[in-house]
């Protein structure tokens, strides 16, 4: 078995690859031809976190998986990331172990690939202002990939802690050669952003219809078992779309409060759903239908995003001789 830690997991990610896999893993998810179960948690209240298992199998990239993710939010303050995970590899052919590897980057790089393909589905060709709200991974991780998709001249970046905001604008300017400041808030960050990147664990809405510009094109990856990043407004008005309509919309700890919580007060119907990225990839959808038009990617996260990342890494790693090869047996 081939075991890849976190900083070698890094070294082979390759983000324009990692995007048009995700391209491929949400088609082959949209037409049948992959399989994510929803996700399973349990809860460890007393800490607000939870450890979720997701399964997935992803047939053209020959890769059998399951992903083991815990959730804890006070980490943020501290050392330890929110997110902490672990993938492993199975051979689709035999169901052997294959590969273990760190699956935290891999479910940051993921994440923002994906919220990146919906940018290059939805946002308009000339977008260049970024807001991101958030100061986490997430956030830095989105900067990154959303920079591969659109050509952006300015990043706003947004947390509750102004300090951290700070510190990441100047990480973000060093490390992109993108001019980045901190917002006092959420509504002045998004005063004429063009895409605006939601990446937080809020309880209440960070994403307003009041604050937002036209011809926005929102990202939300946050996930909060007792909030939500967006208000009712913005889902009402604008065009969402998904990573999987069974996922969005199932309960905890797989579904989205952003869109349930209207869905059951009647604000909007499962209807409203315009789109799976995968439909949009192959036509069965159309996109955005006018500059001016708000669009929303709101994002639960779906295993075969984590199969088609897994399957690059171990492919590169074999190529590179990177990694440690065990003996279970």
């Amino acid at each position: 078995m081939l075991v890849l830690g976190r900083s070698q997991v890094e070294a082979l990610l390759d983000i324009d690859a990692l995007i048009d896999a995700l391209a491929s893993a949400m088609a082959d998810l949209s037409a049948g031809r992959a399989a994510a179960p929803d996700r399973v948690a349990v809860r460890v209240p007393e800490r607000d976190g939870f450890l979720a298992a997701m399964p997935g199998h992803v047939p053209s990239a020959e890769m059998l998986m399951t992903k083991l993710v815990s959730v804890f939010p006070h980490n943020g303050g501290g050392p330890l990331p929110t997110h902490q995970a672990l993938i492993v590899a199975f051979d689709p052919h035999t169901g052997e172990p294959t590969a273990l590897l760190d699956g935290t980057a891999i479910t940051a790089a993921r994440t923002a690939a994906g919220s990146a393909l919906s940018a290059r589905l939805l946002a308009r060709d000339d977008a260049s202002v970024l807001a991101l709200l958030g100061t986490g991974a997430q956030a830095r991780s989105h900067a990154a990939a959303m920079c591969r998709v659109r050509p952006i001249r300015q990043i706003r970046v947004a947390g509750r802690d102004r300090a951290k905001a700070a510190a990441l604008a100047d990480l973000l300017s060093a490390e992109l050669q993108v001019p980045a400041a901190a917002f006092a808030g959420y509504a002045e960050a998004l005063d004429g952003a063009d895409i605006a990147a939601a990446t937080t664990h809020a309880v209440d809405p960070v994403i307003r219809r009041s604050w937002l510009s036209p011809g926005v094109h929102v990202t939300s990856v946050g996930f909060n078992p007792d909030g939500r990043e967006i208000d009712d407004a913005t889902i009402a008005e604008a065009l969402v779309c998904v990573e999987s309509r069974q996922a969005a919309l199932a309960p905890f700890p797989a579904g989205s409060n952003d869109l349930l919580l209207p869905l059951r007060a009647g604000l909007i119907t499962e209807d409203h759903i315009h789109a799976e990225l995968g439909e949009l990839l192959t036509g069965q959808a159309a996109g955005r239908t006018s500059p001016d038009q708000i669009t929303l990617y709101k994002s639960v996260g779906v295993a075969v995003q984590d199969a088609a990342a897994a399957a690059l890494i171990v492919a590169a790693a074999r190529e590179q001789s990177a990694g440690t090869e065990i003996r279970l047996a």
